[in-house]
């Protein structure tokens, strides 16, 4: 047993997947049992499947991977509602499965592979379509093989969802979560990206900065939960109506940032002052009838690479639109 406790060893300690945790001990299986098929199912209770994921077939008989057979029909199955681990007479046991006769199997070993909620995932089976007898030693190696394989089952869903969650955290880090467009940090990256190609382009870089004239009275008239459904639903416009390639960005509060390559300042500032005008109709039966944001628009400059005094420019600008607009409303 020692050569087989070292290989055991070499297995478990280098193996990074559960494909390859699998195959040697498959093949490590068919060496302990002297059975010439063995092979890891998974079971999918909810399609009433089990479907073969790995396989070593040395002799005759052939268990394919990939193939897929009803549940209920299995051996698998009629040993895990048994408890039945060993049959030699798969025959006299259960007769009436067609999959057994099909493939001529006589003798039978099986253990469950399950999560660690107590499901089961699947099963680690081996089988020989001759009479083979099976110690009860042997008969724990395939269960403490099963625990092996259960253990990285779960070492890969703890990864896979801790890559998951890496992504949406990601995501999130570039994403405001009120409105669902991009955040500052993520404005600021863009805007360099789109600099540097403008620079090699020879085009130029426009920067909208828009501000909701008002908001502050919307939320002090109608709560806060209106006024961040108005923000919503502004950056939603902005989002719809730019051209592809464009960048809508909440740059804080009731401030957005609209970044474009290679188009005029002034049409930009004409087609985001447009997207802001218009009624905003809330789930809760509230209407505003919105005049429009304050926007101002500001253009790279040759051999400009920095986002920051591009977006101050385009700040400023934004505030001359926003004294003009208030030295025209009616005293």
């Amino acid at each position: 047993m020692d050569p087989l406790l070292s290989q055991l060893a070499r297995t478990v300690t280098g193996a990074q997947t559960l494909e390859g945790l699998t195959r040697p001990l498959l093949e490590l299986l068919e060496t302990v049992t002297g059975m010439e098929s063995t092979y890891l199912t998974t079971i999918d209770t909810a399609q009433g499947k089990q479907h073969i994921l790995f396989s070593r077939n040395t002799r005759q008989m052939v268990i394919p991977e990939g193939l897929s057979v009803p549940w209920d029909d299995t051996l698998c199955k009629r040993a895990l509602d048994e408890g039945r681990a060993y049959t030699d007479d798969v025959a006299s046991c259960w007769g009436d499965s067609e999959a057994a006769r099909a493939l001529g199997i006589k003798t039978y070993l099986s253990q469950p592979v399950r999560n660690l909620d107590g499901g089961v995932y699947g099963t680690l089976c081996a089988a020989s379509a001759t009479r083979v007898d099976v110690a009860n030693d042997t008969v724990k190696v395939l269960g403490i093989f099963a625990t092996l394989i259960a253990h990285q089952v779960e070492r890969e869903r703890l990864l896979d969802n801790l890559r998951k969650a890496n992504e949406e955290l990601s995501s999130h880090a570039l994403i405001d979560p009120l409105t669902g467009v991009a955040n500052r940090r993520a404005l600021v990256t863009e805007l360099r990206r789109m600099l540097a190609r403008a620079g090699r382009e020879g085009e130029t870089v426009q920067v909208a900065f828009v501000d909701l004239d008002g908001f502050k009275a919307i939320n002090d008239r109608y709560g806060h939960q209106a006024g961040d459904s108005f923000l919503a639903h502004i950056a939603n416009r902005l989002a719809a109506g730019v051209r592809t390639g464009d960048m809508v960005a909440r740059y804080g509060g009731d401030e957005f940032v609209v970044i474009a390559l290679g188009t005029d300042g002034d049409d930009l500032q004409q087609r985001v002052s447009q997207l802001t005008i218009g009624r905003f109709a809330s789930s809760t039966g509230l209407s505003i009838d919105y005049g429009g944001a304050s926007v101002g628009v500001t253009s790279s400059r040759s051999g400009e690479t920095e986002p920051e005094p591009l977006l101050v420019r385009a700040d400023a600008a934004m505030y001359e639109i926003k004294k003009s607009r208030k030295a025209a409303r009616p005293a």
